[in-house]
């Protein structure tokens, strides 16, 4: 089994420059490798990896691309293997189709593989292939290293993230099973009764993103006081990501260390966000990241998680008698009364129970 683990490092001077050349060369070799399969494609050809691997090993030899020298091999070659990814993910409609890249984008990465134990931690340091040892902040051992991905973020740090073997420790857990319903005032309803709020940190945050949004927008374009703005509004998001990610970890791994199974909605997120009142809070809330996580986690320790049909009315069906009420459509009633058996329902906290009760259907069957 593998995981990806992120450390921040930190190259000198000479190094920040081999890194951006790198950067720069597998830019190149990508749109160019994109080109020539959109050019083969308007002629009636089809051509794939092997064929833009040929056209990489003859830029090589011209005396205009020396510079390609420079920049790691593996790492001209991978950016040639994620485009061909990116092909086939586009032909069985999981990703859209593959666009060329700019120099202007803010974020960018590069992938090498670990060849003949080329990519180590040794001490405070990390070797890297053509880098040499780059200081390292290590938070955690790590395993086995099969791949890393150096990463310049927009707020000028650099990162990288390391593909190792990972054996997961067994993890006792009270066996019991529990349905959660999520929402944006309360982040998820358990059935067990207990609410987790919202943190909220990007409507913490906004007040002052807005305020330094606004001073970036006063500086002048191309000046250096304008660059030093953008990396403080980079740094505002930074920290609105960093404390979403860690919310999201830390109650991931709650529900997997106290349940053994868990119920949850097949919630088509993207289909949501095209009511735009709602797609703002829809995002800071990140449902999406936050199932993905569980069922990772699930993997790793052995638990089941259960997703509950999206057509199924969990929040208009009551809990104790099994009635349909349609006025709960409407996402402004929190709260209602079953007119059959006068039973006076949150409705969060219904659904939470509903959900729990179809997961152990579907399990049963």
């Amino acid at each position: 089994m593998q995981k990806g683990i992120k450390f921040r490092i930190y190259p000198n001077k000479e190094q920040k420059n081999l890194i951006h050349q790198t950067l720069g060369c597998c830019r190149l070799i990508y749109n160019k490798g994109l080109a020539l399969r959109e050019e083969a494609y308007k002629n009636g050809e089809k051509i794939g990896y092997t064929k833009t691997s040929a056209m990489l090993t003859e830029l090589k030899k011209m005396e205009e691309y020396s510079f390609l020298k420079v920049a790691d091999s593996i790492a001209l070659q991978q950016s040639l293997r994620d485009l061909d990814r990116g092909y086939v993910n586009f032909f069985q409609k999981r990703a859209a189709h593959p666009t060329f890249k700019s120099k202007h984008n803010r974020h960018q990465c590069y992938r090498t593989i670990n060849q003949k134990d080329n990519i180590r931690i040794v001490g405070k340091y990390l070797k890297l292939p053509k880098l040499g040892f780059v200081k390292v902040r290590q938070s955690m051992e790590v395993g086995k290293i099969h791949n890393v991905t150096i990463e310049h973020a927009p707020t000028g740090k650099y990162f990288a993230i390391l593909n190792v073997e990972f054996e997961p420790e067994p993890r006792q857990n009270k066996g019991s099973i529990i349905g959660i319903d999520v929402g944006i005032k309360e982040f998820y309803y358990a059935s067990n009764g207990n609410p987790v709020p919202n943190p909220k940190h990007l409507e913490k945050a906004m007040r002052k993103l807005v305020r330094e949004q606004r001073k970036l927008s006063r500086k002048q374009v191309g000046s250096n006081n304008r660059n030093k703005q953008r990396i403080r509004v980079a740094l505002v998001h930074e920290k609105i990501t960093n404390q979403r990610n860690d919310f999201l970890q830390k109650e991931s791994t709650k529900l997997i260390c106290e349940n053994q199974t868990i119920c949850i909605e097949d919630l088509k997120v993207k289909n949501m966000m095209r009511n735009h009142k709602l797609a703002k809070a829809i995002v800071s809330v990140s449902w999406s990241k936050f199932f993905d996580m569980l069922e990772y986690k699930a993997t790793w320790y052995g638990n089941e998680i259960i997703r509950i049909p999206t057509m199924y009315p969990s929040s208009q069906t009551c809990s104790c008698c099994g009635y349909q009420n349609p006025i709960v459509k409407n996402l402004a009633v929190r709260k209602w009364v079953c007119p059959e058996c006068h039973t006076a329902h949150d409705r969060d906290a219904n659904a939470s129970i509903n959900i729990l009760a179809k997961g152990l259907q579907m399990q049963s069957v």
